[in-house]
């Protein structure tokens, strides 16, 4: 295998980072006996971090970043890891940053005949203060790792139309995205998750793309699971970017139509789920009807999939009709569906994940989703027109939560 170069600089200075990590925190342990102890647990670990560094890049070499979720504990070790150090070496250095400024000024004040200037030793109480602010990252982390990943929260929304019709007030949507089964690691947990989604009641589940992280198969163990949801008006889903992933080379010139497609679609009719690939489907009540609709995927970043197709979707629908429309990328609301001259009166999206970290307060919230997309968690609306972009049901790359938990969105809706 050969190395190039650059793969060295950049090995060689995390490996400078991690020093100047390692002397920073030894000045808090100052007994001889917990510095021993110190150093012996900070070089094990560590290790065991390259390691993991080492199985990622060989995973990655092979092509199965998505492919197993053994990957994404060492991605989430590497993580945690590097967010943790990151944390306490930013501000060590401020610390250091200030030191040498006053030990500048001391040696230019020492030269108009003062005493000789010297750089002054770090402050041990700074240094356990900057150990202390890396352990919240650390710790929240850990939990988003081992707990939050599955820490489902149900979020309940009303939405008024005036021209609902009249028998489908109080018509009751649970949507759930972003399964990517792939990194599930535990039926139990998810099994709980569906019950949640039962428990409500709904009157259609609506399922916003992304079942699998990038290989059909990966939904295999699950299916009995999700089979077992439950809505009196049907289970509809759409495809996300990652469900295009695995297709074989020699099954993309034969699309939809291909063995690995119809395999593929098998599975969702074995969860009880009528995928809506660019199609529409009528949900009446008492003589009125809505309409559901269904995109594949339609992303504005250049490498994800444009197969969205919404005047297909429409079809013959007129003007006056109801529709609810999912779509797996957001992206898919500000280009198309705004501008489009048949008005969507609701649109459901995932993809985000909220980046799977931030802050969701009351009044307010934070993520790195948001520098990337614009419309990234929950509910907008623009021109009578409502977009809500869920958090996801799964999870993907890192194995966890924090902050953004995975939801379960229950869209209930009123005649104005």
């Amino acid at each position: 295998m050969r190395i190039s170069i650059g793969f060295l600089i950049f090995i060689g200075v995390i490996l400078l980072f991690d020093l100047y990590v390692y002397f920073g925190l030894k000045s808090v342990f100052t007994e001889n006996k917990s510095l021993r102890a110190y150093q012996v647990i900070y070089i094990l670990t560590s290790l065991f971090v390259y390691f993991c560094f080492y199985k990622v890049s060989q995973l990655m070499g092979q092509g199965s970043i998505f492919r197993s979720t053994t990957i994404n504990y060492y991605i989430g070790i590497l993580f945690t890891a590097f967010v943790s150090k990151f944390v306490f070496g930013a501000l060590m250095f401020m610390q250091d940053g200030g030191r040498v400024l006053y030990g500048v000024f001391d040696h230019f004040r020492a030269s108009d005949g003062g005493e000789t200037g010297f750089l002054p030793s770090r402050r041990r109480f700074l240094t356990l203060a900057a150990a202390g602010i890396a352990a919240i990252p650390f710790t929240s982390m850990l939990y988003g790792i081992t707990r939050g990943k599955y820490r489902y929260t149900v979020n309940k929304v009303k939405l008024k139309f005036k021209d609902l019709p009249p028998a489908f007030n109080g018509f009751k949507i649970v949507q759930i995205s972003d399964i990517h089964a792939g990194g599930l690691d535990s039926k139990q947990d998810v099994a709980r998750g569906v019950q949640m989604i039962n428990d409500e009641n709904p009157d259609v589940i609506l399922f916003t793309g992304d079942l699998v992280n990038s290989q059909k198969e990966e939904i295999d163990p699950f299916i009995n699971i999700f089979k077992a949801l439950k809505a009196t008006q049907g289970k509809f889903s759409v495809l996300g970017n990652h469900d295009y992933y695995g297709v074989p080379r020699e099954d993309r010139e034969a699309g939809k139509d291909s063995a690995y497609w119809q395999d593929f679609f098998e599975k969702y009719k074995a969860m009880g789920f009528e995928l809506m690939n660019n199609a529409n489907a009528r949900i009446e009540k008492d003589g009125e009807h809505i309409n559901i609709l269904g995109v594949e995927n339609w992303g504005l970043a250049r490498w994800f999939p444009k197969l969205g197709d919404l005047d297909k979707a429409l079809g013959d629908i007129k003007e006056e009709e109801f529709c609810v429309l999912m779509s797996h990328d957001p992206t898919h609301w500000d280009e198309k569906v705004l501008p489009h001259q048949k008005k969507i009166h609701l649109t459901l999206s995932g993809h985000t994940h909220g980046f799977q970290f931030g802050l969701n307060l009351p009044g307010f919230k934070w993520s790195p989703a948001q520098y990337s997309y614009p419309r990234w968690m929950g509910l907008y609306e623009e021109a009578e027109q409502y977009l809500y972009v869920n958090r996801g049901f799964g999870f993907l790359g890192f194995p966890g939560r924090v902050g953004m938990w995975p939801e379960i969105t229950v869209l209930e809706l009123e005649t104005a």
